[in-house]
């Protein structure tokens, strides 16, 4: 029997079924329609940026470091390009089976593999760290056949500083390296961390530290299409970086070297200044370094070797060693006695070869005594008596306050970083610097030996020259510094570092001549006449020496029988020409003994470089380095007629 089928009812079924699926496109449209509104209309912006930066980078331009220059336009330190063998250790499972591999292809040395771990320890996983600096064409190639096998190894092409000079200067000069993380974090937490995108060196030392701003320079920016893999394809745009600026110092490097030469394999140091402006004109710390060792990161024997050294290479002495002043310090002991009004210059005392102080007897380094003596013999034959009664008779606080505005124990603000303070005594200071009452109080025989530069006085060669030039340049007291202009990159305009004006101590003018005139004798006649003898020019000087370890009361000072690092230091002031002063020095050779005999001689070179031109005779200079012939041998060469620069 046939069913009868109700056709309207399956047709009424059926339009339900097409009404609800078409709602349900309906509504699915609806759904894309407002999603694609949502995407393009309120999300346009955002998703746009988004896509562009998965085509495109944005890579860093790491802008050329600014030159450093000397005051006549020699390059101090530059910049070169090459190309180096780079890892990123993130990236790579087994890290010494591929230093292995790569020794296969490419020559890597022990030290370089030393220098790269080195760096290891100090950098994060993901950075890329040299392996090897300065390939050839050759090995580039060489190594780009065999990139498959390396994946987190790559060439890249980056500026290296050069110091063309190597030791020469390194302490004023300073060196680069490797940000670390502490500088890091500084750096990120500063207002320069985009300057520094794409940035992996900094200055660590000297001028590099102290100009590190000026001579970074300003990051650039590149943009570069990329494709899916993340290969560059194409740029897209460019912001070039803009170099740093040119650093020009006030130094003069023939003179820096000149006095290196002169000090040789000794231990000591020299500034040398123009009174009437601050301009440091030699800079100078022995032993020196070679600051190319640092520019590829260290390797750890080169550090612990130079670390280690009793001679303490790294140490720039003119800038952080403090030496006690000996008998250079007899002439501001003698100013501060004029301004003071204990005594004139014609007032004498009578010097039997000691001074007395409570059962105690401090000798005079003449046997019997000077005699009668006034205030230019005093100096001029380095009277020790006379300054142990002038201690005595001023005390400690008067020769503190007299002795301060004049630099001692002061920061000169010199801009370069690490600079101290000295130490220039007062019972002020001797309270607050030990515990027990006993060490507090103040013992009048410590005041007789601050009248010889002894005792505890401590001050740099720096504040010494400082001093000096400040008593050259008739009391005006310039701040001493090492830069004298910089030069825009993009401009070429020069611009003057700005200076301080001199400031005009409260010294009458009349002392100071006394004191002046009475330092001419100690060249003319006195303990450094030897070595001046024939000086076509006049000039004003003291020697010193100071001792490092105290000996017994009644007990000879004899060098030979002390060891070489306890002996005495040779110390030496000096200006020139005396009537217009166009340089002042400070200098200190360590354990060498007398004054006038190992460092006048340096001074008396320095002096005919900077008035006459000229440069002394090798053999000259290998006898000062003897502590022989205190006068000029052989024929001096006049400084035009050398070859230079010397070769790097």
């Amino acid at each position: 029997m046939t069913e009868l089928r109700n056709v309207e009812a399956d047709l009424s079924r059926f339009r339900a079924r097409v009404l609800v699926a078409s709602a349900l496109v309906l509504l699915a449209f609806a759904l894309l329609v407002s999603r694609l509104v949502y995407l393009q209309v309120f999300r346009h912006e955002d998703l746009s940026e988004q896509a562009e930066n998965n085509r495109t980078a944005i890579v860093p331009i790491v802008p050329n470091r600014g030159l450093i220059l000397d005051r006549n336009g020699i390059v101090l330190a530059s910049n070169y390009s090459a190309y180096t063998l780079e890892v990123t250790p993130s990236r790579i499972g087994d890290l010494d089976r591929t230093l292995d591999e790569l020794s296969q292809v490419l020559e890597i040395s022990v030290r370089d593999r030393r220098r790269f771990k080195k760096l290891l320890e100090e950098s994060k996983s993901f950075e890329s760290l040299p392996l090897r600096t300065r390939l050839s064409d050759e090995e580039v190639a060489k190594f780009a056949a065999n990139r498959f096998r390396f994946p987190g190894v790559e060439i890249k092409a980056r500026l290296f500083r050069n110091y063309p000079f190597g030791e020469l200067a390194s302490h004023v000069i300073g060196y680069i390296g490797r940000i670390n993380p502490e500088e890091k974090a500084r750096i990120d937490a500063s207002d320069d961390e985009a300057n520094y995108q794409g940035t992996s060196y900094v200055g660590k030392l000297g001028i590099e530290q102290s100009f590190e701003a000026q001579l970074h320079g300003t990051t650039g920016v590149e943009a570069v299409e990329t494709s899916a893999a993340g290969r560059a394809m194409r740029r897209l745009s460019s912001q070039p970086a803009t170099p740093g600026d040119t650093v020009v110092l006030t130094i003069d490097i023939k003179l820096q070297k000149l006095v290196e030469d002169l000090f040789g394999e000794r231990r000591g140091a020299l500034v040398a200044i123009d009174p009437q402006t601050g301009e440091v004109l030699a800079f100078v710390s022995k032993p020196t370094f070679d600051p190319n060792l640092f520019v590829d990161g260290i390797d750890a024997d080169s550090w612990q070797e130079l670390n280690e050294s009793p001679d303490k290479p790294l140490l720039n002495r003119a800038l952080r060693g403090s030496y006690p002043p000996g008998s250079t310090y007899k002439p501001f002991m003698a100013l501060a006695a004029l301004q003071t009004g204990r005594r004139t210059p014609q007032q004498t005392i009578f010097d039997p070869g000691y001074f007395l102080l409570g059962g105690h007897r401090f000798r005079d380094d003449k046997e019997g005594g000077h005699g009668t003596v006034d205030m230019y013999h005093s100096i001029v034959e380095s009277c020790d008596t006379y300054y142990f009664i002038l201690a005595n008779d001023l005390g400690v606080d008067i020769i503190h306050d007299q002795m301060q505005p004049l630099g001692f124990g002061e920061l000169t603000g010199i801009d370069i970083q690490g600079e101290v303070r000295g130490l220039l005594p007062s019972q002020d200071w001797k309270r607050n610097a030990y515990k027990s009452a006993e060490q507090k109080k103040w013992y009048a025989g410590e005041t007789v030996s601050l009248g010889i530069g002894q005792g505890y006085n401590n001050f740099t060669m720096l504040q010494m020259a400082q001093a000096t030039a400040t008593l050259a340049n008739d009391g005006v007291k310039m701040k001493p510094h090492l830069v004298r202009e910089l030069i825009d990159a993009v401009t070429r305009g020069h611009s003057a570092v700005t200076q301080i004006e001199g400031q005009r101590l409260a010294l009458k003018p009349e002392n100071i001549a006394v004191v002046k005139n009475a330092m001419v004798g100690v060249n003319l006649e006195g303990t450094s006449a030897a070595s001046f003898r024939n000086a076509p020019y006049t000039s004003a000087g003291k020697t010193g020496t100071a001792q490092v370890v105290q000996i017994k009361q009644n007990e000879k000072y004899n060098a030979s029988r002390v060891d070489e690092l306890h002996r005495d230091h040779a110390l030496f002031i000096a200006f020139a020409p005396a009537e217009a002063p166009r340089i002042a020095l400070a200098m200190v050779v360590e354990n060498a003994g007398f004054g006038a005999q190992f460092a006048a001689p340096i001074a008396r070179r320095v002096l005919d470089y900077m008035l006459l031109g000229q440069y002394p005779s090798e053999e000259d200079i290998e006898a000062v380095h003897k502590g022989q012939a205190p006068t000029p041998i052989g024929k001096p060469r006049v400084a035009t007629d050398l070859a230079w620069p010397p070769k790097p």
